[in-house]
């Protein structure tokens, strides 16, 4: 791993992946809609007299990664300005950071809520957020942020004022010792997949398990089914009022999910199944598929509950849908809480901090915790596991992602979207009478 002092020296590349890293044409301009607000790139804050960091309670991982950065790569910005962590409780960011920015008292690096960093947000509007973009270019380190990380932070906050600490990226999980035997390729379409959940289940296995219980893990299938019918801009239209979700296309993502549902495809009892079920079933053979995110690495990686074995185990994006304007290579994705920096306290030795983590939090998380991240790794990284690996390289390889079906709703809306997913799975609410009920409340809470 890197340090300080070689920077600006050539990077030794450990992992394949931080060689497929090209500057892509959605990351490397100005954010399309970005608020003209967001700091600068020039270290022209005063620094403060230690690099605070309010992170969640819930989150300990980046707390022991960035103070292992202090004791070791970023020691030397340590020395100069000492790293000072201080925590809030998850359901309390919101209130905390705006409390701290009404007594002008916020840290130098800390957690906020979405609709805080937006452009039109209140810190967005009160010009309290540093531009990453601006401010990594500034010191020649802007290609330390994925392509696929940056696409996504500007799909969530329409600015670039979060970093990745963690990336995820969501798809289809897959046993390929059942393809095998099924004689199954990876579902290139959907009607593809509807197919090959009828082999499946005709050769005794659950297509796909489901944590219903959870709702989430339904309405991201509606979502995905949008995205390949509709394209890159489905949800985006339904916030900016460009297209409803009772449009014939919107309406096909929840047909399509209640198809699914009435075919069987995620066994019995699905809607009720929490997400540790679905989880064995997955990992122990029960079921060929699972619907989820690359956080299921934890899980896949240990020995103890995956039994089919990690060399068993593939990963593959939503299907196309045919006729769709989408594409198969948009992969839904995440960038974890949005963890901004104030551009008060923004002087030059919070711009050294802020490099250093760019350079080497990527390799820090990978060795230590086996945290994916949306920074590119330098150096070498060993014991990494095979599946892990994986995912690595496909998101070097993304050049544009989407988001999940409720990212850019209101709280109500979201709320309804996954407390209704049962009742149309369970057909007590049709398709349209879902899609209907759901843009009401998204209408009725702009």
């Amino acid at each position: 791993m890197k340090t300080r002092s070689t920077r600006r020296s050539m990077i030794v590349t450990g992992l394949a992946l931080a060689t497929l890293l090209p500057l892509s044409a959605c990351a490397g301009g100005a954010a399309p809609g970005a608020s003209e607000s967001a700091g600068g790139g020039a270290a022209t804050g005063t620094d403060p007299e230690t690099f605070t960091v309010l992170t969640a309670n819930e989150n300990p991982t980046l707390e022991a990664q960035l103070t292992a950065l202090s004791e070791d790569q970023c020691k030397a910005e340590n020395e100069a300005l000492p790293l000072e962590h201080e925590k809030v409780a998850q359901a309390d960011v919101v209130q905390k950071v705006t409390l701290l920015a009404s007594q002008d008292s916020l840290p130098a690096h800390f957690i906020a809520g979405t609709a805080m960093v937006r452009p039109d947000g209140d810190l967005g509007k009160a010009d309290l957020l540093v531009d990453y973009q601006a401010a990594l270019e500034d010191q020649g380190l802007w290609d330390q942020i994925l392509p696929a990380a940056a696409s996504t932070i500007n799909n969530v906050y329409g600015q670039y004022v979060s970093l990745p600490y963690q990336y995820n990226l969501e798809g289809i999980w897959y046993n390929k010792a059942i393809f095998e035997e099924v004689g199954l390729d990876e579902p290139q379409t959907f009607d593809d997949l509807v197919a090959a959940n009828e082999e499946l289940a005709a050769a005794g296995y659950t297509p796909m398990a489901m944590a219903g219980a959870q709702a989430f893990p339904l309405t991201r299938l509606i979502g995905m089914y949008i995205y390949r019918n509709v394209g890159l801009d489905a949800m985006t239209d339904i916030r900016d009022g460009n297209a409803k979700l009772t449009d014939p296309e919107y309406v096909a993502g929840a047909e399509a999910l209640v198809q699914m549902a009435e075919a069987g495809d995620f066994g019995d009892g699905f809607i009720s199944q929490d997400a540790s079920v679905a989880n064995n079933q997955f990992l122990t053979g029960a079921a060929a598929m699972k619907y989820d995110g690359t956080w299921l690495l934890s899980n896949i990686n240990d020995e103890a509950q995956n039994t089919i074995g990690a060399e068993n185990i593939g990963f593959m994006p939503f299907p196309a849908v045919e006729g769709g304007a989408g594409n198969i290579d948009q992969w839904p994705a995440n960038a974890g809480t949005a963890m901004a920096m104030n551009p008060k306290t923004y002087g030059p030795k919070v711009a050294d901090w802020l490099g250093c983590i760019a350079e080497n939090y990527g390799a820090q998380a990978l060795g230590d915790a086996g945290v994916v991240s949306g920074f590119k790794v330098n150096g070498e990284v060993t014991d990494v596991p095979e599946t892990t690996k994986m995912v690595q390289e496909q998101v070097a390889a993304i050049d544009e992602t989407v988001l999940w079906f409720e990212a850019l709703m209101d709280g109500k809306s979201t709320s309804l979207a996954q407390s209704n997913v049962s009742l149309l799975v369970s057909g007590q609410l049709s398709p349209e009478d879902y899609m209907a009920q759901l843009q009401t409340s998204i209408d009725a809470n702009k």
